[in-house]
């Protein structure tokens, strides 16, 4: 299915290019802008991405485990609200989707590390 192209137009203009590249496995940390009343701050979010779409709305989900309990995430890439994702490290998965993840604990959800050049974003080598 293709996309209009006066649409194609107004997705490129908001599409973000600050982001690192991350795939599922990657373990990642992403700054979240939350808003207090008339103040706002940042956030730490570090889990697992589990899940990407892509496309002109394309978005990624986060697994993290808070207390022995599976917290998920969905983040839209083009978010205003997702301040800056750091890549924290990279293991090796066969998948593009982790969802078997969901169901293990423990050393049963231990992955494979693996050595990825981390690259920085062109915004912060300035």
């Amino acid at each position: 299915m293709s996309i209009h192209p006066i649409m194609q137009k107004l997705a490129e203009k908001f599409q973000r290019t600050d982001l690192p590249d991350f795939a599922p496995g990657d373990t990642i940390r992403v700054q979240v802008k939350i808003k207090e009343g008339d103040k706002e701050r940042l956030q730490a979010f570090e889990g697992m991405v589990i899940a990407t779409r892509k496309g002109p709305q394309g978005s990624f989900t986060v697994r993290k485990m808070s207390f022995g309990q599976g917290v998920e995430r969905i983040f839209p890439y083009n978010s205003k609200v997702v301040d800056k994702i750091e890549k924290v490290r990279s293991y090796q998965v066969r998948r593009s989707k982790l969802f078997y993840l969901r169901g293990l604990r423990g050393k049963a959800a231990r992955l494979r590390e693996v050595e990825r050049k981390i690259e920085r974003p062109a915004a912060a080598k300035a």
